[in-house]
């Protein structure tokens, strides 16, 4: 198979758009506020471990699981194509989408220490969106060669939220609220426009007339 390094590119800039790790940014202050350096360090780690962990068992059990049950992959970037959507317009308003996390898990923050796996890995960073992500582009192709890329893809991402995190303090001091927001922003438009593409290409499955 020869790697199509300009799909992986593609991949990537969709996958950070909807991780969105400066969009997480304030969050990780807040949460690790009390925490101490070596604390804080680690939470880093184990939330970029999180990330990567998860979407790597996405990637090799996402297929299967449709299987399981029983539904169609373009039924699938359809549905994965709304999520994603939902998504991208609550980044175009720079909040947080519901199905990333709801007002009952907001209040809960307070009381979990284990913060790094919950609520930050998930689904605050790899969540439905990131996961539904990953199964489309895992099904484009088949062999090796596509899985080990987009495994790259995926380390790639995680590395990025470790960098992220452990930069937080000084990324939140020197952008501000309102330098993520307008990050946040062009994220979320980066974002919309993957998932028309990824219902575009459902729907032309599912209604092969709407291809003619």
């Amino acid at each position: 198979m020869v790697v199509d390094l300009n799909e992986y590119l593609k991949f990537l800039i969709s996958l950070l758009a909807i991780v969105n790790p400066l969009g997480v940014v304030p969050i990780f202050v807040t949460l690790t506020a009390n925490q101490s350096d070596i604390e804080r360090s680690r939470t880093g780690r184990l939330t970029a471990f999180t990330v990567a962990a998860v979407l790597f068992i996405s990637l090799l059990l996402g297929e299967s699981i449709l299987e399981l049950f029983s539904i169609s992959l373009a039924s699938f970037r359809v549905g994965g194509g709304i999520l994603v959507l939902l998504i991208a317009v609550s980044m175009l308003h720079a909040k947080l989408s519901p199905a990333q996390q709801n007002r009952e898990e907001a209040q809960e923050l307070a009381e979990r220490e284990p913060v790094a796996v919950v609520p930050l890995g998930i689904p605050l960073l790899a969540g439905p969106g990131a996961i539904s992500t990953i199964v489309l582009h895992a099904a484009r192709h088949s062999g090796w060669g596509h899985y080990l890329a987009l495994t790259a893809v995926i380390l790639v991402v995680a590395a990025i939220v470790w960098l992220a995190v452990r930069s937080a303090p000084l990324l939140a001091e020197v952008l501000g609220r309102t330098g993520i927001n307008i990050m946040t922003r062009i994220m979320g438009l980066v974002l919309a426009a993957v998932a028309v593409e990824f219902m575009a290409n459902g729907l032309k499955q599912l209604l092969p007339g709407l291809a003619g």
